[in-house]
C-alpha cells in the first residue's frame, strides 16, 4: 500500500490488512466501520474493524 493515502486521522497496526499503509501505521482508507462481536461489550476487545480485508499475498 502506498504511504501517500495514509489517512492520518485512522492509525492501525494490521500489517495484514490490504488497507494498512505499509511503513506507517495508518489506514488509507476515509472511513472505517466499528463493529462488535458480543452482544454487551465492555473491553476493547470486544469490537472489531469491519473494514478490514485480508492483504492479498501477491501484493506485499
Amino acid at each position: 500500500m502506498n504511504t501517500k493515502n495514509a489517512n492520518p486521522s485512522i492509525k492501525c497496526s494490521v500489517v495484514q490488512c490490504k488497507h494498512h499503509c505499509g511503513t506507517v501505521n495508518y489506514c488509507a482508507l476515509d472511513e472505517i466501520k466499528v463493529g462488535t462481536h458480543e452482544e454487551n461489550p465492555t473491553l476493547c476487545q470486544c469490537t472489531d474493524c469491519e473494514s478490514f480485508e485480508l492483504k492479498n499475498k501477491a501484493s506485499e
